[in-house]
């Protein structure tokens, strides 16, 4: 159920930015999941405390090969804030 929620997390500048500034993290979710479910999956997963989330819908951009235009997919991201004294940090068996 909690890997249904959670797709992976995002690894951008950006997103390291934040985690060392801000104990925050960057994570990919499902559409449908709101802020209440992602924050008991990220607690369950990664076994740390959440302090808030915030959620950023992106749409999917519009992609073109020679004639035929489609979609890319729609998704989710959420801003997890961590609590003082937790710590996710995804490059760690690297």
């Amino acid at each position: 159920m909690n890997y249904d929620i959670i797709k992976g997390p995002l690894l951008t500048e950006k997103g390291t930015d934040l985690q060392e500034r801000n104990n925050q993290v960057i994570l990919r979710v499902d559409r449908r999941a709101n802020k209440i479910e992602i924050k008991q999956a990220v607690e369950q997963l990664f076994r740390v405390k959440v302090d808030k989330i915030r959620t950023c819908n992106r749409n999917g951009k519009e992609r073109r090969i020679g004639r035929v235009t489609g979609r890319t997919q729609s998704w989710k991201r959420a801003y997890v804030t961590l609590s003082e004294g937790s710590k996710i940090d995804f490059l760690e068996g690297l």
